[in-house]
């Protein structure tokens, strides 16, 4: 799995068919959120409703997701 895990590594959200509890905790601790579908569907389908979705007010795990890879900047001294 650690080889998949490094291939993904940037992703923020992974869409999944099957993900077993060991496999998504290793996913997660990776920041990658995974997202179980039904069934196969084409990718372009999926990225059409997550656009949609980003329209409108996206769930507070997708805000986070969308987050990855960005740095904060966080400087306590500045704050009075």
């Amino acid at each position: 799995l650690a080889p998949k895990i490094e291939a993904i590594k940037d992703c923020a959200i992974l869409y999944v068919a099957a993900i077993g509890g060991s496999g998504a905790a290793r996913v997660v601790a990776n920041r990658i959120h995974p997202v179980k579908v039904a069934q196969a569907e084409p990718i372009l389908d999926i990225l059409d409703k997550l656009q949609e979705v980003l329209k409108g007010t996206p769930a507070p795990w997708l805000r986070k997701a969308m987050q990855k890879g960005q740095e904060r900047d966080i400087n306590f001294e500045e704050e009075v």
